[in-house]
């Protein structure tokens, strides 16, 4: 089986101040170890990730917490972060750390500004204030990176048809918006938009540790067990996850993926194919693990391809 057929595209969501000071360090270390160069979508504005913790009246979030070791997983600093007044601005803090990521030859993108108003509250954001929470986010980022910022990744999987418009009018190359099985246009009120979505394929750790039986000895078998050479491959990690709690984890799962002729890129890369990409909405709905919804790939749209439509 050829290299090619095993291209997985390797995305790392960066979301809090300690994700980004600590975990992206430890995650460059690896990553140069492996000779992985990655996409790394950056927090940069507030952290208020620690208001979250309302979320803990929520059955289903608070059982994720017991079943993934929440406390141990995020850490405590995590977890009270702004939850009693405005949480520092990222960018501020760790310009440094992210400046060096692209140094690296890394690819950089916005995740957020405020990465938990986004998750929380998109729903009911006006146009305007997501075009604020693009624009802040993104015009920073280029500050510190000191190149263009080409691509996107909505925290927690969530994406509206105005947040997809509203990306529109920055000029992204592509978005990572939503989860999914293929390259695609979205198409919103009947217009296919320019930017395609590169869609997360495979499950987070968070999502199916303690769940069927795996434990931290089975993960990377059951992961690495789920990337198929036949079908588009996105896996998507976290700073304050693969890059803390689980590092060794992780190490080890790049180790046996080296093993299994697994070669990993960013997300750029695998947009770079001659077959045309399909057209799609961008749906609801929830999945195993994760709390709420998220935004997917509507499988069942039948309209061809974006030079048909």
């Amino acid at each position: 089986m050829c290299e090619i057929e095993k291209t997985t595209g390797l995305r790392i969501d960066v979301d809090t101040l300690r994700g980004t000071r600590q975990g992206v360090p430890a995650l460059l270390e690896d990553l140069a170890r492996f000779g992985i160069k990655a996409t790394f979508f950056f927090s940069v504005g507030p952290d208020n990730m620690g208001r979250h913790l309302r979320r803990l009246i929520r059955p289903a979030f608070f059982l994720k917490m017991i079943r993934s070791n929440g406390a141990s997983l995020y850490g405590w600093d995590i977890l009270f972060r702004g939850t009693f007044g405005p949480g520092p601005i990222i960018g501020y803090r760790c310009g440094d750390i992210i400046r060096k990521t692209a140094e690296a030859g890394h690819e950089t993108g916005l995740h957020a500004w405020d990465h938990h108003l986004w998750q929380n509250k998109i729903e009911t954001l006006d146009i305007g204030r997501i075009y604020t929470e693009l624009t802040k986010g993104k015009e920073l980022l280029e500050q510190l990176t000191s190149q263009p910022v080409y691509c996107s990744a909505a925290p927690g999987w969530r994406a509206t048809d105005k947040s997809l418009l509203e990306k529109e009018l920055l000029k992204f190359h592509y978005n990572a918006d939503c989860r999914g099985t293929s390259l695609f246009f979205p198409k919103v009120n009947g217009k296919t938009l320019t930017q395609p979505q590169v869609p997360t394929t495979l499950p987070t750790y968070d999502e199916v540790i303690g769940r069927k039986g795996i434990t931290m000895t089975t993960y990377n078998d059951h992961l690495l067990s789920l990337i198929k050479p036949d079908r588009l491959n996105v896996l998507t990690i976290h700073a304050e996850v693969e890059g803390l709690y689980c590092r060794q984890l992780f190490r080890e799962f790049l180790a046996m993926a080296q093993e299994k002729n697994i070669r990993f890129v960013p997300l750029k890369t695998i947009l770079k194919t001659d077959k045309p990409l399909s057209v799609s909405p961008v749906t609801r709905k929830k999945t195993t693990g994760r709390d709420g919804w998220i935004s997917q790939q509507y499988q069942n749209y039948q309209t061809g391809t974006a030079n048909d439509t």
